[in-house]
């Protein structure tokens, strides 16, 4: 996705997000953990009495604090949720940044699981309007942008203009872009946002204002993966969940998705160049791991998926999940405002083939009725034509993405 805004200014109050799920879960006794006193509290008010006798067994030795609560299992999280709600938490739509009320409408009667704040008017993200957003809905929200840098920026009248990432690769350390990243994602999160779909890692020496041009890092893929690697923990660590992007890697395609369909190098050459980042950042034991996800882009790879976009196509995610042992939250690009995709299906059936392909987050940039993608998901899911079983898993998934629970 592409595109620069020109916000206006505004600040922000933060207040605590809407925890509908969560409170009923705490009052269900399935998250109990989350609200266990520690040991000094309950020895001084009368409570357990193993808890501040030093010889009890299993108490924690003198002076130690006792380890907080880790976060609750997403198994009972999921299970609350209706079938229907699992789906929504599978979308991430558009909402329109210049009307705040209908953006939680859209919240409001859907229960998607996060919103996308494209175009060019900025609203939401001043004087604190993305809180009844969340207060709309009964889980927290992911509410994401895309803010790479350079030509693809959403608050910088806001909050000031950052280099695109090639600028930044050519002019800066990476602990100078880890730096850089950390601050807007502190800018991002005090104006609401919690997800930046950033950094690109894709390898290309594309000139500047094409479609990845001066969005990859570099041309040199050990280049592009360092300074990737620095944004997104710089980004991580002010608070923004990111995502790399655009697996299998878009550096060296055809043309543009937004225009039309776009066609790669074939998989043996893509492995060679494109896929280094993510076989260096990914996976188990790699840097990134756990900690960010990974958009799909809409790809036509030689050797792969042929003539389908990777976005829809299962063994895209098959690569993903088996070969680079990627388990974290995987999503679509825009399904709704790509010709790529749009030329060849209805936003219905884009959302049903790539749910049942293997995305977890089906993204839309555009605003559209969410209603119907919801019934065209719901129908698929009860067909079978979306596993019952990895729905709760994307699902899972996505509720981890948003620190609410983990899997493991």
């Amino acid at each position: 996705m592409r595109g620069r805004v020109h916000p206006v200014t505004g600040s922000r109050r933060r207040r605590p997000a809407g925890t509908g799920l969560l409170t009923a879960l705490v009052a269900g006794g399935l998250i109990a953990g989350l609200v266990v006193a520690g040991p000094a509290l309950t020895a001084a008010t009368g409570g357990d009495p193993a808890a501040g006798d030093p010889a009890a067994p299993g108490a924690a030795p003198p002076g130690t604090a006792a380890a907080p609560p880790g976060p609750p299992d997403c198994a009972p999280m999921v299970a609350a949720l209706s079938p229907r709600d699992r789906l929504a938490q599978r979308l991430m739509v558009g909402v329109d940044a210049s009307d705040p009320a209908g953006a939680r409408a859209i919240v409001a009667g859907s229960q998607v699981g996060g919103v996308f704040l494209g175009g060019n008017k900025t609203a939401l993200l001043q004087d604190d309007r993305m809180q009844p957003l969340q207060d709309a809905s009964r889980t927290p929200l992911a509410a994401a942008v895309d803010e790479e840098g350079g030509r693809v920026q959403r608050i910088d009248e806001l909050d000031g203009d950052i280099p695109s990432a090639r600028q930044m690769a050519a002019s800066n350390t990476p602990e100078q872009v880890t730096e850089i990243a950390r601050k807007r994602a502190g800018q991002l999160k005090a104006r609401g946002v919690t997800w930046n779909l950033a950094p690109s890692v894709d390898v290309s020496d594309q000139a500047r204002a094409s479609v990845i041009g001066d969005r990859s890092f570099s041309d040199d893929p050990d280049t592009a993966t360092r300074y990737a690697q620095a944004w997104a923990e710089g980004q991580q660590a002010g608070g923004v969940y990111g995502v790399l992007k655009h697996f299998p890697g878009h550096g060296e395609g055809s043309g543009d998705s937004h225009e039309g369909s776009v066609s790669t190098p074939p998989l043996a050459e893509l492995e060679k160049r494109d896929l280094t980042p993510y076989a260096a950042l990914v996976g188990p034991g790699k840097p990134l791991d756990g900690r960010i996800g990974v958009m799909l882009g809409h790809l036509e790879v030689p050797g792969l998926t042929g003539g389908n976009p990777t976005s829809v196509d299962p063994a895209a995610y098959r690569l993903l999940r088996e070969q680079y042992r990627f388990d974290g939250v995987v999503m679509t690009d825009d399904l709704g405002a790509m010709k790529a995709i749009t030329d060849r299906f209805g936003l219905a059936e884009a959302t049903t083939r790539a749910l049942s392909a293997g995305a977890d987050i089906a993204l839309f940039s555009n605003v559209t009725p969410v209603a119907p993608l919801l019934d065209a998901a719901e129908q698929a899911l009860g067909s079978g034509r979306i596993p019952a079983q990895a729905n709760d898993v994307a699902a899972a998934r996505v509720l981890e993405s948003k620190a609410l629970c983990s899997r493991r």
